[in-house]
């Protein structure tokens, strides 16, 4: 990208430490964070919730994984 941390924080509006938190996969992208993004590179903030969520899912799946209830066809079953 050709920016430090310090600058890409600036130009977005927000703390270093927000920036790096992010980049280094400890916080969150929030939908105001999407905001800023989609703004800063043309593209919207659906791309970045997106992502968000798709990997809020996958941690989700993978915590639970062996965990989860019966699914529904196995219960009907008995």
């Amino acid at each position: 990208m050709g920016l430090s941390v310090a600058a890409f924080a600036r130009a977005l509006g927000v703390s270093r430490q927000m920036v790096h938190g992010i980049l280094a996969e400890r916080s969150a992208v929030s939908p105001e964070m999407a905001v800023r993004l989609g703004a800063f590179f043309g593209n919207g903030p659906q791309l970045w919730i997106d992502m968000q969520t798709r990997r809020d899912l996958w941690l989700a799946e993978k915590r639970m994984a062996g965990h989860l209830p019966k699914t529904f066809g196995t219960l009907a079953a008995r």
